[in-house]
Parts: C-alpha cells; sequence; structure tokens
C-alpha cells in the first residue's frame, strides 16, 4: 500500500489487491456495531458474517417475517371461456326440417347399417344438441315417433311441406336473365375469392354454415366440387337445395352458383349446430361377395381373372372431376361384357364410394376392387334402354317443375340440364 502512495503513477498489484481485501473483510465485525449504533444501518445477508458473533435486530426480523406473510397470492392463470362448457346453457335447438347426417350427399337413408364401429357418441359434444343421436344421424323428430302427419300424430307438423314453402318464400318472383347475369359475373375468379370447397366427404352438415356466412356478405356463392361426389352431380345439387334452401342459377363443370334468394335475412338465419369431430361411419353389408349374382365360384374366379386383363377403360385421377365417368361406362357396356377403370394413386374408401355410384347409376354388378382398379360386369339380362335410377329422377323432377310453372306459382324454378344453367319458369 505504501508503494501504491509513494509512486502513484503504478498500478497495484494483484498481491496488494488481496492484501487489501483480507483486511477490509476482517476488520468488518468490528465495525458493524459502531455502524448499527450511529446510523440504524442493518447490513443485507449477502454481508453478514456467517458466524453467531454479529447482532441482531429481532424487530426487523420480525417485520419482515410478517410482510412475506402478508404477501398476495398469485392470481391463476387466465383461462378463456370454453364452447365445451355447458353449465347453465340450455341444449341448441334448431328448426332446420331435416335429419343431421355428417355428410348430406355420400349416406342415404334408404341404406340401413348392420352395425356401429362406437357407441352412439354424438359429434355434437354432450348436451348440446336437443336431438337424439342414432349412430349415423340426428333425426328432425323423435325417433319414436310413427307418423309425422297431421291427421296421426297432433301437434306434428309435415317437415317436407314446410321446408318447401319457407323456401318458396324466401326465394321470392324467379330472377330475370340479366339478373342471372349480373350475379354469375360477379361470382367469378376474377372478380371474388370468396368459394366453398366441396371435396371427398361431399356436403358435409359444417359446410351450411359455411355457405351461410358467404350469404351474409353477398348474394350468390361459388360451390367448386371435386371427387368422389362429383361422379353423381344430380345429387350434388339436389342436396345444395334443399339443405340450404337456396336456388342454383349456374353450373359449369363441377363450379356452381348458389343463390340465396329475393328475400334471405342473414339476421334470421337458421341455426345450425356444428359438429366438433367427425363421427365414425357405420358398418354396411360388403360390395363384394363370393359369388357374382346367377355365377358359380368358379364361374366368379373366371370372371374376376378376366376382368383384371380387360384393358382400361380410363385412369382417374385423385380428387379429379368425374361427371363424364358414368356415360363413359354406360357406352362401354354395350359393346364389352367387362368394364376395368385404372384407380391408382387413389384411397381404397374413394373408388369403394366409386363403385357403389357406378352400380346405382349405370346400372351394373361390381366384380372386385383388387389392384387398386374397379371392374363391373354389365349382368346376364343387361337392357341399354331401361331407365336408370338418375333418369328416374330428372324426369321427376322435370313433371314437377312443369305442373308448378303451369299453376303459376310464385318462386318455382326450373333447370336445364342442357346448358346447365337455370331458367326462370313462365309466370301466367
Amino acid at each position: 500500500m505504501l508503494a501504491d502512495t509513494t509512486f502513484p503513477h503504478r498500478k497495484p498489484t494483484l498481491a496488494a489487491l488481496l492484501l487489501a481485501s483480507r483486511v477490509i473483510s476482517s476488520s468488518l465485525p468490528s465495525f458493524l456495531p459502531r455502524l448499527l449504533d450511529r446510523y440504524g444501518f442493518v447490513p443485507p445477508p449477502s454481508l453478514r458474517p456467517h458466524n453467531n458473533s454479529s447482532p441482531h435486530n429481532p424487530e426487523v426480523e420480525a417485520n419482515n417475517n410478517r410482510k412475506n406473510k402478508e404477501k398476495k397470492k398469485k392470481k391463476p392463470p387466465y383461462r378463456p371461456p370454453s364452447s365445451l362448457d355447458r353449465t347453465g346453457k340450455k341444449p341448441l335447438h334448431s328448426d332446420l326440417p331435416f335429419d343431421f347426417r355428417f355428410s348430406y350427399t355420400e349416406s342415404s337413408s334408404n341404406v340401413k347399417p348392420i352395425g356401429l364401429r362406437e357407441p352412439k357418441y354424438s359429434p355434437f359434444g354432450p348436451d348440446r344438441v336437443d336431438r337424439i343421436w342414432t349412430g349415423f344421424c340426428a333425426p328432425a323428430v323423435d325417433p319414436t315417433v310413427t307418423s309425422v302427419d297431421n291427421e296421426d300424430g297432433p301437434g306434428i307438423i309435415d317437415l317436407k311441406k314446410a321446408a318447401k314453402e319457407s323456401r318458396s318464400r324466401i326465394l321470392g318472383k324467379p330472377l330475370t336473365p340479366a339478373e342471372i347475369a349480373s350475379l354469375v359475373d360477379k361470382c367469378q375468379k376474377h372478380r371474388t375469392r370468396r368459394e366453398v370447397h366441396l371435396g371427398r366427404d361431399g356436403l358435409t352438415h359444417n359446410m351450411l354454415n359455411d355457405i351461410h356466412n358467404n350469404w351474409k356478405k353477398a348474394e350468390a356463392v361459388r360451390i367448386k366440387c371435386l371427387g368422389v361426389p362429383t361422379v353423381d352431380m344430380q345429387n350434388v345439387c339436389t342436396q345444395l337445395e334443399e339443405k340450404t334452401g337456396g336456388l342454383i342459377i349456374h353450373r359449369h363443370g363441377g363450379q356452381i352458383i348458389l343463390y340465396r334468394g329475393r328475400h334471405y335475412n342473414p339476421h334470421k338465419r337458421p341455426r345450425i349446430p356444428l359438429m366438433l369431430w367427425k363421427p365414425h361411419e357405420p358398418v354396411y353389408p360388403r360390395l363384394i361377395k363370393t359369388t357374382i349374382e346367377d355365377l358359380t365360384i368358379e364361374e366368379t374366379k373366371e370372371m374376376r381373372k378376366r376382368g383384371s386383363a380387360v384393358p382400361a377403360l380410363t385412369k382417374l385421377a385423385k380428387n379429379g372431376y368425374y361427371a363424364s365417368l358414368v356415360p363413359m361406362v354406360r357406352d362401354a357396356v354395350l359393346t364389352d361384357e367387362l368394364v376395368r377403370i385404372d384407380c391408382k394413386g387413389l384411397e381404397r374408401s374413394d373408388y369403394k364410394k366409386i363403385g357403389v355410384k357406378l352400380r346405382d347409376l349405370v346400372p351394373c354388378i361390381l366384380v372386385t376392387f383388387e389392384k387398386e382398379q374397379i371392374v363391373v360386369w354389365r349382368g346376364k339380362n343387361y337392357n341399354g334402354n331401361a331407365k336408370t335410377r338418375l333418369e328416374e329422377i330428372v324426369f321427376a323432377q322435370n313433371t314437377e317443375s312443369n305442373i308448378s310453372s303451369d299453376n303459376s306459382s310464385p318462386g318455382s324454378h326450373s333447370i336445364s340440364s342442357d346448358d346447365q344453367t337455370l331458367q326462370p319458369a313462365a309466370i301466367g
């Protein structure tokens, strides 16, 4: 230390610094009583000596202990309200006059399942909807009711009749060709990006809510259809109009323009409970059986062997547009007994659904789904001039539209299958 004061230009050495720190630390306990008496200084715990010779202030320690006890408890973290919490809330009631299903185009009430893959857990969540989930749908009325007619069931209205009257009232008078052209132009891709996608699951229940949300901002919405449902576009159009209450004013390929109606009020839109998860599909009877109709086991094996060697009629692209598949197969079975369709790259569930649609629309008999292909047989008694189920539906719809146009009822419309554009019915 003396060397440092004598020669101020020299820096203190490491040894001098260590010696000074030892002197200060050794003399610190002797300074504590004087500092405490003169200034009331209480050194922090880091400066207090470890031995018990240092004085303590019991009042200060008691005060610190009291403050530690009086500290506020930490608030629990904020949790936003959950839609699953239904305490104190009543189940949602919806006046939609049809059974709630996951898909309205890929499921049919005519086909009865033989079992369920899971217990009857409602996809809407517990106590959210005042409808009973039967395992594949939520009926609009109590399943125990045997009839929904006014004559047999008092107090119960005819749901189909009520839905038809409500739709006719909302649509109003038919659109003029100029109004249709204006709405179609507003829904084109270069004018708006507003679009609803209809994929492999078809018209799902939650898609109804998406369509009504788009109708808040625009009179019409563009719907793009791809995948399995496009095999039967007539069914897609029918289900869209029935379930949404709208009107298809234009269809070009897989693109559909759906109009909401003249008297549509977004504030009075129907209440649509959303499905929180996709329910498991029920168990249906096997599509491919051991033996084909009117054939023995040996003939069935030979039929499947021949079908696998037949040249492929066409190859289906993944998530493509398949509206031309049914006419193509109808023309092929006029000359060929067996028809094979290449489905490499598609999901197995997808080409099984396509096979079922071909069986009903062509009609034909399914032979096999092996090796990612669909093989169909026209059958022994195939009649190319017989009307198919699709033609019968179209004929029935055209008959109804002609009757409605003759009666000059408001809101009646007919759709032309040639140009695929809605034409207003004639009003007397």
